[in-house]
């Protein structure tokens, strides 16, 4: 499988959070939507005092996944074929790290060495609270264990520190929008 799902929009999402204008985030890098940095190639700080709406936020998500980290987890597994749930797992892991080419799991299990692929996973545990995340992509990877429940947490910014308002956190469905991100609307 090589196409972006519900399903696999759904996890990574699960594992980040929504904030619809720009912040800063822990080491205070400009940051928006679902944990997009002006490194990605979109220039996030133009969001700085502009909250957009939760579908743009979502859509450009969705491009940055689909233009820039799909490709990288195609040709890292070069071409062996994975399930919807080994690309969403693969797709978060790449997400997050930016490792997927040079993350020795990956060529563990190429080789058919799924025991060694599953503890060098897990080695990726920095910062420390990552390891949480790392074990439900671990899961679904391995195991096809899903932890998306369709929904996201959405966070304010808090002025003037332009940090997270981590008070704000507010869940909602964004399995609409996911659909019509899939569909390439």
């Amino acid at each position: 499988m090589t196409a972006l799902t519900v399903k696999i929009l759904g996890e990574i999402v699960s594992h980040e959070a929504i904030i619809r204008e720009a912040y800063k985030d822990s080491k205070g890098i400009w940051t928006w939507s679902v944990g997009i940095t002006s490194a990605s190639g979109h220039g996030v700080e133009r969001y700085k005092d502009s909250p957009q709406p939760l579908d743009k936020c979502l859509s450009v998500y969705g491009w940055l996944l689909k233009e820039k980290y799909l490709p990288d987890v195609v040709a890292a597994f070069g071409g062996a074929i994975l399930t919807e749930s080994q690309l969403a797992a693969a797709l978060s892991f790449h997400y997050n790290t930016g490792a997927i080419k040079r993350a020795s799991w990956v060529d563990s299990w190429l080789a058919g060495n799924i025991g060694l692929a599953k503890q060098q996973f897990m080695e990726w545990r920095k910062p420390p609270e990552i390891v949480e995340r790392r074990a439900k992509e671990h899961d679904l990877f391995f195991d096809g264990k899903w932890s998306s429940d369709g929904k996201a947490t959405l966070f304010e910014v808090r002025k003037p520190s332009y940090a997270p308002k981590w008070s704000s956190a507010k869940r909602v469905d964004i399995t609409a929008a996911l659909a019509a991100i899939a569909k390439g609307e």
